[in-house]
């Protein structure tokens, strides 16, 4: 099954177990503000709110029309509906314009792309939507978590399980955390910080040629204990 596919079939109750904002997510963004930052893979919009906090115009994107549904949700019930949009759209072909957005985050997506070249294509359209000096938190999960007994990238499925007990099977790559690196330095995006946390790869990355520092804020919790 697609991810678009995946996500629509459990968006209402992946959306119930997704409520709160990463404390990864929160460092990076704190003490940061921008006119138009971008979510890149925003599910149902818990990071995209943390954006709009910061920004004067937000734009979540995401493939999933169910989860966007929960965004606008979110949005509305939370009182940020004015000050952000959400959009359908693929990682790998951002529907977003050159050096757009000053603040980005690409969190817990990158994973769920089948291939490599449409995982260097996501991070070189992040690169592209970035204006210069402008800054993103990528994250990925990774072997370093305590689920996986791998040293090596591989791809499998994690199974979903609705109420009633029916699965539904998510596509991962999960990634080694010097394969990311790799991934991170051979597309157009130039990494600041790295690290893993949770399980979790994070980079703070900015676009090519970007001069002074953007900053190397994210959490310094290595507990290896989060599923994405």
């Amino acid at each position: 099954m697609d991810p678009q596919a995946t996500y629509d079939r459990i968006a209402a109750h992946f959306s119930s177990t997704r409520q709160y904002a990463w404390p990864e997510v929160e460092s990076f963004l704190a003490d940061r503000s921008a006119d138009f930052a971008l979510d890149v893979g925003c599910g149902n919009g818990r990071h995209t709110e943390l954006l709009a906090e910061r920004a004067a115009r937000t734009v979540g994107v995401d493939v999933s029309r169910g989860l966007l549904a929960e965004a606008v949700a979110r949005a509305r019930d939370r009182g940020f509906a004015d000050r952000v949009a959400f959009v359908h759209g693929d990682a790998a072909t951002l529907p977003i314009t050159d050096d757009a957005a000053s603040l980005a985050t690409y969190v817990a997506t990158i994973h769920h792309l089948r291939t490599r070249p449409d995982r260097l294509a996501s991070l070189d359209e992040l690169a592209r939507v970035l204006e210069p000096g402008g800054v993103a938190l990528v994250s990925a999960w990774s072997t370093a978590h305590d689920r996986f007994d791998r040293e090596t990238g591989f791809d499998t499925t994690v199974d979903w399980t609705l109420p009633g007990g029916e699965t539904v099977p998510r596509f991962y790559h999960i990634y080694a955390p010097a394969e990311f690196e790799r991934d991170l330095d051979a597309s157009d995006l130039e990494t600041v910080a790295f690290e893993v946390s949770s399980g979790n790869c994070y980079a703070v990355v900015r676009p090519p040629g970007s001069s002074g520092s953007s900053g190397s804020s994210v959490s310094s919790r290595t507990a290896s204990n989060g599923e994405t």
